[in-house]
């Protein structure tokens, strides 16, 4: 009853939407979900011919069956808006902290126009329904609906849950501002794996294609789209190291970004052909690139950082010319090899060019070898991938179904291997604040003596950050003498900004709180930026959560489990649609 009794409270700033919020939200909801009804019903029943219109329109564009191209333009559309949302709202609560409310920050409104578009791209599939194929599902007789239409309603409809699901979480927990919460991850997963059922509605629709129709769009074109979606979808997990506000070890960052070169890339060649790495990258350096500008400059916020993929990518198109492709699992690991030492070498080059937060020698080995891991994995998946998405009657490789669950069970060790954290217990900092000239408010430099002074020596990460003031700023300090170090930039230490000495080193990440304004809505007090003051070293998600609840073990690990249930439905739908599409007999 007292979990209830939370959920119908009326909800303040750091805990949910407010009843005012909420009945309105749901009342908008179920009109529209009954209207989509409706529509649904009136078009099955031949009382309406818009979506026939609309859908003959979108096959002149594509050269494919209304059923693929129609859903496949909304889902193009969709994603976009989704994901300039996704970062735009990222970067808003680095620098401004959280929302008065779930509907008072305009990004969220693209996010749930982009999830809530995917799922319509799958209803808009199911509605107009394909012709009976080896891969279509049959609903009713003369009624069958594309696999890659159902893995879009599938998708979508968990992602878009998640928004009304993330509000009843922060009612129980609190505002986490972890990008990694189980429903933040039901949202951008959602999204980032209706990118592969995209790519399965758009090979489903060409192999229907009768070439009535000179497409607009060449079907290289819109596939190499599709490509390039599948790697913007699944970097999207790697948002917090982009934004240089990492949670989690900095080891996740080369496996995140190794496992996703060898997905995206290995099947990218094995489907596109010649080229098709670089396609999909060329892709994806456009639309990030074009993010970072709208995001940063135009919007001013943090910058958004992405990898560049490069490398990657001509090692996978130099694999390709010496070793057959038509052995495609074989051809991904071979591929997660080159990606995992020519391109992982290539991203650590890169994150000193252009990353805020690089990657240091002490990120040796383990990020040599786990990268190297996670990148022939990933590559691995890829083959599968690329497998079922090749056209007949092009051979596909024998693999055993071991081969299979071994690349499953490496995939899942290098996700989790870095997960546990812990404290570096007895450890302190004295710090010394020095006034300086800066804007709106109070700035400081700080020298920081640890104690005991090799603890930030051999570090993955050893700065001072502060955010949500208005910004963010990342501050290496520069090393005075043994333990002693200084800052570069002024630290702001007023109003709404939060400042931290965070250091991470082995499975350890700790921090110093050096400011933290008072938020009577958690409540929780003031942490003053004194003027010298010795503070131990403390778990650093205590402070970077210190909004959120505590609660049970029992309802954390319950939520948590939900989010585990979540992604093995993704996966057990999206190989049953991969195995599907591989029954398919019409060449294209």
């Amino acid at each position: 009853m007292e979990r209830l009794s939370t959920l119908l409270a009326h909800g303040e700033p750091a805990g949910g939407a407010s009843a005012a919020e909420l009945i309105p939200a749901t009342i908008v909801a179920a009109v529209m979900l009954a209207g989509l009804a409706a529509f649904g019903f009136a078009h099955r029943a031949g009382k309406t011919r818009v979506l026939v219109r609309v859908g003959a329109f979108a096959e002149r564009g594509l050269g494919m069956p209304p059923w693929a191209a129609l859903p496949a333009a909304i889902t193009g559309g969709a994603l976009l808006i989704a994901v300039f949302g996704f970062y735009a709202d990222v970067a808003s609560h680095i620098d401004n902290g959280r929302d008065p409310g779930p509907f008072a920050n305009p990004f969220h409104y693209f996010i749930i126009a982009g999830l809530g578009g995917i799922a319509l791209a799958g209803f808009v599939a199911l509605l107009l329904g394909s012709e009976e194929t080896s891969t279509s599902v049959r609903i009713r007789d003369g009624w069958h609906a594309p696999i890659g239409g159902l893995l879009l309603l599938v998708c979508g409809g968990i992602a878009v849950v998640g928004f009304p699901l993330d509000d009843v979480w922060h009612r129980l927990f609190g505002q986490d501002v972890t990008l990694w919460s189980p429903t933040h991850m039901q949202m951008v997963g959602g999204a980032s794996v209706s990118t592969l059922a995209l790519w399965v509605l758009l090979v489903e629709g060409r192999r229907a294609s009768t070439g009535a129709h000179e497409p607009i769009v060449s079907p290289s074109l819109h596939e190499g789209i599709a490509a390039g979606a599948l790697l913007v979808g699944l970097s999207a997990f790697q948002a917090e190291f982009d934004y240089s506000v990492p949670q989690f070890r900095l080891l996740y960052h080369p496996v995140l970004l190794m496992l996703s070169a060898g997905i995206a890339l290995v099947a990218a060649r094995i489907r596109l052909g010649r080229g098709g790495a670089l396609k999909a990258v060329g892709l994806f350096l456009i639309l990030r690139g074009l993010l970072s500008v709208l995001v940063g400059p135009v919007l001013d916020h943090t910058t958004l950082h992405f990898p560049l993929y490069l490398a990657e990518a001509l090692a996978v198109e130099a694999v390709a010319l010496r070793f057959p492709i038509d052995r495609q699992v074989s051809f991904g690991a071979v591929c997660g090899v080159a990606i995992g030492t020519f391109g992982l070498g290539s991203e650590w080059a890169w994150s000193h060019a252009w990353m805020t937060m690089q990657w240091p020698a002490a990120l040796i080995p383990e990020g040599v070898v786990f990268g190297l891991v996670a990148a022939v994995a990933g590559g691995s998946l890829g083959g599968f991938i690329g497998r079922s998405l090749v056209d007949p009657p092009t051979r596909r490789e024998r693999v055993p179904v071991v081969a299979g669950v071994a690349t499953a069970v490496v995939v899942l060790f290098v996700l989790v291997y870095p997960f546990p954290t812990q404290r570096i217990t007895g450890a302190s900092a004295t710090v010394a604040l020095e006034d300086v000239d800066g804007a709106g408010g109070r700035n400081v430099n700080a020298t920081i003596t640890l104690d005991p002074a090799d603890i930030g020596e051999d570090a993955e990460w050893f700065n001072v950050t502060a955010w949500q003031g208005g910004g963010s700023i990342i501050d290496e300090p520069e090393e005075l003498s043994p333990g002693r170090y200084r800052t570069t930039t002024p630290i702001p230490v007023h109003d709404e900004w939060k400042a931290l000495i965070r250091l991470h080193k082995g499975a350890a990440i700790d921090a110093v709180p050096i400011f933290l304004p008072e938020d009577p809505a958690i409540p929780a007090p003031e942490v003053p930026a004194e003027e010298r003051f010795t503070r131990s070293f403390v778990l650093d998600k205590s402070i970077l959560l210190r909004e959120a609840k505590e609660v049970g073990t029992p309802l954390t690990y319950s939520a948590s489990a939900v989010m585990v249930v979540i992604a093995a439905v993704w996966a057990l739908l999206l190989g049953w649609g991969m195995f599907r599409l591989q029954s398919s007999r019409r060449p294209t």
